[in-house]
């Protein structure tokens, strides 16, 4: 028995133009590779589409490859996950299991507000297949709260739980923050967990739950997996040995700078340094300069000239992340104070004391911090909001 467990797809998630396409162009690498490797069945925990609406430029490729799977007989078991899940209901992977392109297997019913899940059995290998689906902020916690849980244990076969959920016990340092769920929230005494959610490759055999696993993005989704993971991929089992399958669409090169001691020229340099003897056909670049800088601005580092000459280099995109610089005139200051508004107090006077401006009242700041933490009002449309905020900022500033 061999089959292909996939998740995190994104498909539509990046939202400029160079990279808008670059999760679907990993879904179709993946498709082909488990086409060539003749799986017997492919799972997806979650998170096909980025949006549960997705674009139709995105949609057509999916429906086509899902086709090409179909055509193949090889099935495919999925769950919606955090992103393509929709509480209204209203989601394209009702459309598409409709079509016949794949199975949801989060399917029960309630018993006496008890939630018993049902098995979907594979007809070529008669792996036994249940799940439950991923909402955003792990409010799907109550479902598994609610799962009865005897059922499943008992049954007999070698069975697959799909999941879309961070646990705990495997949650590395760098998601520490982040929200998750203990391991003992899922049912006991199946030969394979099926994980997404958290963007992370990761298997381990855990005794009385099997293995569990995560394949990661099959593209990473944002500057920081970028960085981390450079590509993405999913895992092949065969007779419980898991291979992972990398998907490449573009190279990656990363560029890390710490501000420390340097002003803007020197880091300027620095960069140039890096990229001077080296060439980037068909390349990703990363930027990440951080920390302190000793004179200037972030905006006095000259990124125009650099990014020019990366895409002299054929670069196929270049982006910079600069969240994390800050110039010394701004650099962190302590205070000793006993609650929220007696920080922001003293911290807008240290800042005020440090920098010259023309609306040196405190006050003034203060309101502006009010206006840009209102949220927009319910039923409200986005663009009715925007102005909302403006007009009340022009006022503020009297302009």
């Amino acid at each position: 028995m061999k089959f292909a467990h996939i998740a995190d797809c994104h498909i539509g998630g990046w939202r400029d133009p160079k990279l808008k396409n670059i999760g679907a162009q990993a879904f179709e690498k993946a498709i082909d590779s488990c086409i060539e490797k003749n799986v017997d069945f492919v799972l997806i925990a979650g998170d096909l589409f980025n949006t549960s609406l997705p674009s139709v430029d995105g949609l057509k490729l999916v429906v086509q490859k899902l086709k090409q799977l179909k055509d193949k007989e090889i099935p495919v078991y999925i769950i919606a996950g955090s992103h393509d899940f929709s509480p209204s209901g209203k989601t394209m992977l009702d459309v598409l299991e409709s079509a016949g392109l794949f199975v949801n297997v989060a399917k029960g019913e309630e018993v006496e507000g008890k939630l018993r899940l049902n098995f979907t059995v594979d007809k070529k290998t008669n792996v036994k297949i249940t799940g439950l689906l991923g909402k955003k902020g792990g409010l799907e916690k109550s479902y598994y709260e609610a799962l009865m849980k005897e059922e499943l244990e008992k049954e007999e076969g070698y069975k697959i739980f799909l999941f879309h959920s961070l646990l705990s016990e495997l949650k590395p340092k760098s998601l520490e923050k982040v929200d998750s769920q203990p391991l003992s929230l899922l049912p006991k005494n199946f030969n394979y967990y099926a994980g997404g959610h958290p963007h992370i490759v990761k298997d381990v055999s855990i005794e009385g739950y099997g293995i569990i696993a995560y394949p990661g993005p099959l593209f990473p989704n944002n500057f920081r997996e970028l960085e981390e993971l450079g590509n993405g991929g999913f895992y092949v089992v065969e007779d419980g040995k898991l291979e992972f399958e990398p998907i490449q669409i573009y190279n990656t090169f990363n560029i890390k700078i710490e501000a420390l001691h340097k002003t803007p020229s020197q880091i300027t340099s620095e960069i140039v340094e890096q990229i001077k003897d080296k060439e980037f056909n068909n390349t990703i670049v990363t930027i990440r300069v951080k920390g302190v800088l000793e004179s200037g601005k972030p905006s006095d580092i000259n990124f125009k000239d650099i990014f020019e000459k990366l895409y002299e280099k054929s670069a196929y995109f270049v982006m910079k992340n600069t969240n994390a610089l800050i110039a010394k005139e701004f650099e962190e200051i302590k205070i000793d104070a006993k609650d929220v508004e007696e920080v922001e107090e003293r911290i807008i006077k240290e800042h005020l004391g440090q920098i010259k401006v023309d609306l040196d009242e405190s006050g003034v700041t203060k309101e502006l911090m009010r206006v840009l933490s209102v949220s927009r009002g319910e039923g409200e449309k986005v663009a009715d909001f925007e102005s909302r905020v403006n007009g009340e900022i022009g006022k503020i500033l009297q302009i």
